[in-house]
């Protein structure tokens, strides 16, 4: 294992748009971490990608990569169907892994990669990011409190319009597809704020849109019954863009404003409603956030995992739950 020190000396597999754009400028923003080199299968755009982010090193391969001895993790945005087997060979170079979601196509590749972590003695966290932004940490602790009494109902809708044939999500055999990219969100989030596993009671998928199909769901919903509660979700790739959850309990409800693509740059806010909605004139609290780079706050949280054994912003159990629960929506859909 490289020598490890108060700074985690990161390594980017790929020059996808997520690193190049928000998890790469997040890492600057960091305390904890600091990327060192990226990778491309081409050179030159490895190169192109170093240049204008100012990351020291670039190599033209992802081997080349997991080879350098000057990096302590790799940070894996590939495409769906590459996490397991990238995040597998990062693990078998004795590097750390911060990997995209969803973290595998499914639990059973999940569980193997997780094995094989604990067995070279790494650690690997699942880059679920919204969770370690003070607007969802406050959330929690709210619904945890008992703000809103107790939580019986969770309501999100996560979804844009992408209709580009070559985008690498509305590719079928590369894990593209609404559920995969940004449903995962709203069944994490509903786990994580409810503390219990659920059953999926029923759930719907199309396929198809205006323009034909890509043979992904562009168009999934679901209902999730909880030991405590219920949540329902929706999660689209060709409808209008839009964001929300609501989190309903027996005495209040929470909002999140923007929950889940929240500007690194700008203020955000919850509200926490009792007494009903306008024009009954309810008792409306808004809660405001400082504008937060939640890749930024994900890097320090991997950081303290990593060098200070602080546990995980999202749980190796956690990540395989999650998969189970994606693995039933689709098996429900059918």
């Amino acid at each position: 294992m490289p020598g490890m020190s108060d700074v985690l000396r990161i390594g980017v597999l790929s020059t996808a748009r997520i690193a190049t754009t928000k998890v790469i400028p997040g890492i600057a923003r960091s305390a904890r971490c600091r990327v060192e080199a990226i990778s491309s299968r081409s050179p030159e755009a490895a190169e192109a990608a170093a240049g204008a982010l100012g990351i020291p090193r670039a190599h033209g391969s992802y081997e080349a990569l997991l080879a350098d001895e000057g990096i302590d993790a790799v940070y894996n945005p590939l495409p769906n169907h590459l996490h397991a087997t990238w995040n597998l060979a990062a693990i078998r170079a004795g590097k750390h892994v911060l990997a995209e979601k969803p973290f595998a196509l499914d639990a059973a590749e999940a569980e193997l990669v997780f094995a094989e972590a604990q067995r070279h003695g790494v650690r690997v966290v699942e880059a679920f990011m919204y969770r370690t932004h003070p607007t969802w940490l406050e959330a929690r602790r709210l619904v945890q409190a008992g703000e809103i009494g107790p939580l019986r109902h969770i309501q999100t809708y996560f979804g844009y319009s992408n209709l580009d044939p070559a985008n690498i999500r509305n590719i079928a055999e590369f894990g593209g597809g609404a559920l995969y990219d940004v449903g995962c969100y709203a069944i994490n989030s509903a786990r994580w704020l409810f503390g219990t596993e659920p059953e999926v009671v029923g759930a719907t998928l199309e396929r198809t849109f205006a323009g034909g199909s890509f043979g992904t769901d562009t168009v999934t919903a679901a209902l999730l019954r909880f030991p405590n509660g219920s949540a329902t979700f929706a999660c689209a790739t060709t409808l209008e863009p839009g964001q929300w959850v609501h989190i309903m309990g027996e005495q209040g409800r929470i909002e999140l404003w923007i929950p889940f693509n929240i500007p690194p740059d700008l203020p955000t806010h919850l509200t926490v409603t009792h007494g009903g909605s306008p024009p009954v004139a309810p008792d409306v609290r808004r809660i405001e956030v400082p504008a937060t780079d939640q890749y930024a706050t994900q890097a320090d949280a991997f950081a303290a995992h990593v060098l200070d054994g602080a546990p995980p912003a999202v749980s190796p159990a956690d990540t395989i739950a999650n998969l189970r629960v994606i693995e039933a929506v689709f098996a429900a859909a059918r």
